[in-house]
């Protein structure tokens, strides 16, 4: 329970992080009031989803085939972070930086225009907010704690939203890849847990086992950054 209200928590403020860049840029062309108003009516649609999602999934009786579904998904997710992460980490991609994030939108010739701007903002909003959409919904059906994995993305995107009301620039010191790492080690936790025992598998130590899988896969992650670091730096110096 504990594990996947703070994986929920981790993965929200990181989408809320890149969604707050994106509101930000455009309420310095079209004012708050717009920003946030395009901003409000992406949550609001995320929340009917989150409410469609979860009584879509209770719908599905049989225990084994709902945990292989919600293994699945979380599955896809946590290697996509994980991957992503330990790219970044070895150096063969870019760090994520809202910095340039902002400046590129800022940049943008459509965002002057009020029409185009607060599509901008919703559109930003609505699709950083899917992810956390997900994992609210696979998280909190499969624990039975669909509100408790709700409110935990609300108190991230109040963190956010008072970072960003004191700093009034993008959040670019938040160690975005350091929490993706964490929370693609500890989904694909989940997903890996859930798959197994859907498909019949009796797990020895239970629920502890999830522990293991975490360290398993932060421990093998730390390993392909070290190992693909040192490759780079011998490419490097070829």
């Amino acid at each position: 329970m504990m594990g996947a209200l703070i994986a929920t928590f981790l993965t929200a403020t990181v989408e809320w992080v890149e969604a707050y860049t994106i509101v930000l840029a455009v309420a310095l062309s079209i004012g708050w009031p717009r920003a946030l108003g395009a901003a409000g009516v992406a949550l609001l649609f995320l929340a009917v989803l989150t409410t469609a999602g979860s009584l879509i999934l209770t719908m599905i009786h049989d225990l084994a085939i709902l945990q292989f579904v919600i293994g699945v998904f979380l599955t896809l997710f946590g290697v996509r972070w994980l991957g992503k992460a330990i790219a970044r980490g070895a150096g063969l991609k870019k760090l994520h930086d809202e910095d340039a994030e902002f400046a590129g939108l800022r940049a943008r010739a459509d965002i002057h225009e009020a029409r185009a701007a607060w599509w901008i903002a919703f559109n930003g909003m609505l699709l950083e907010g899917l992810e956390v959409w997900l994992i609210v919904v696979a998280l909190g059906v499969q624990t039975h704690h669909t509100l408790a994995a709700g409110s935990a993305a609300i108190a991230a995107l109040l963190v956010v939203c008072a970072a960003g009301a004191l700093a009034r620039k993008p959040l670019a010191r938040v160690p975005e890849n350091t929490i993706k790492f964490v929370v693609g080690s500890g989904i694909l936790s989940f997903g890996t847990f859930w798959i197994l025992a859907s498909l019949g598998y009796d797990w020895p130590l239970g629920d502890a086992a999830l522990p293991v899988l975490f360290a398993f896969y932060g421990l093998g992650g730390l390993g392909l950054i070290r190992l693909y670091s040192t490759k780079t730096l011998k490419l490097g110096t070829v």
